[in-house]
């Protein structure tokens, strides 16, 4: 009897219209040219315009993934979107999403897992996979742009909108699939990456200042030193359970939160430079979609091919963070 698996059976990916370039976030934060591209590795970043909705960058994303593995609509059982700025606070914006796609037969749910949403939706989507023999869409989308503080520095010049979907499909071979996982979480630092109101802790008031529903980042050297530090981890941690070595690795795509970080998190792991998948000098980080994004990307650029090993790491707010490594 064949062991059931999971397989990436297609790739979407979706950004707004229109790009944002430094020159403008350097002006107005009063920054010299070229101080974001050094710091940060982006050049450019998509951003939405009045009347794109999160829900429908996700739609765009999760059509080009599900036409891409030419699969019927109703062989989709499931919809889990990883976001962190969804249409509304209620209701959650997946069913609305499985509504636009056709997705007549699928459960839907919101995952709130910021930065490394998308990797924990993976893993959850594989194990129904494997467990009820049917197809789930991911999608992880994000419109940050409208939850930055423009007066932050260490928000403002980082984030951007983007989604990225794939279709995870059941498979017999025995040769694809997740080989190994690691996740962490450190709720010590759940205060450095926030959106202090809004919440039931800090329900919305006429009172609030404005830039208490906006993001704001604590202390950017602290989350840069955690981030790396359990990207690294769990990345050792999966190859170590493998059994594989980098150098075995096809394509290595970390989080895509600046380059300075995916640099240091591949030079520790002993990568090299054409292993590495980088996507964030035109696409900024739109959080939990820049690993799909990237892979879509990747996909649409150089075909991923069967056999080939994708190891994913990524950490964000709460904090949460994780790792897998993915047989294609």
């Amino acid at each position: 009897m064949n062991t059931l698996s999971s397989r990436f059976a297609g790739f979407g990916h979706s950004v707004p219209a229109r790009i944002v370039h430094n020159a403008e976030i350097e002006s107005q934060l009063g920054l010299e040219s070229g101080w974001i591209e050094k710091r940060t590795g982006i050049i450019s970043r998509h951003w939405a315009t009045e009347g794109e909705t999160l829900s429908g960058l996700a739609a765009n994303a999760g059509k080009m993934a599900l036409d891409s593995a030419g699969i019927m609509c109703d062989e989709i059982a499931m919809v889990l979107l990883a976001t962190s700025t969804p249409d509304h606070l209620l209701p959650p914006s997946a069913p609305l999403l499985a509504h636009r796609l056709g997705l007549k037969n699928a459960g839907a749910i919101d995952l709130a897992g910021a930065c490394s949403g998308f990797l924990y939706a993976l893993i959850l989507a594989d194990g129904f996979v494997r467990a009820q023999n049917k197809s789930v869409l991911i999608v992880a989308a994000n419109i940050l742009s409208r939850r930055i503080n423009p007066a932050e520095r260490a928000s403002a010049v980082l984030f951007a909108d983007g989604a990225g979907a794939v279709v995870l499909a059941p498979c017999t071979d025995g040769e694809s699939g997740l080989e190994a996982t690691a996740l962490v979480s450190d709720g010590s630092s759940y205060d450095l990456i926030t959106i202090p109101s809004g919440g039931s802790n800090k329900p919305f008031s006429p009172e609030t200042p404005a830039n208490e529903f906006l993001m704001s980042m604590r202390d950017g050297r602290d989350v840069f030193s955690k981030a790396t530090g359990f990207m690294t981890r769990t990345s050792r941690e999966v190859m170590s359970k493998a059994g594989i070595a980098a150098s075995s690795i096809d394509h290595f795509i970390p989080h895509q939160a600046n380059i300075r970080l995916c640099d240091a998190v591949a030079h520790s792991l002993g990568f090299e430079a054409k292993q590495i998948i980088s996507t964030i000098s035109h696409y900024g980080n739109s959080s939990a979609a820049t690993i799909p994004l990237s892979l879509s990307i990747l996909h649409q650029n150089n075909p991923i091919r069967r056999g080939q090993k994708l190891l994913m790491t990524a950490a964000g707010a709460g904090l949460s963070a994780g790792a897998a490594l993915f047989t294609v």
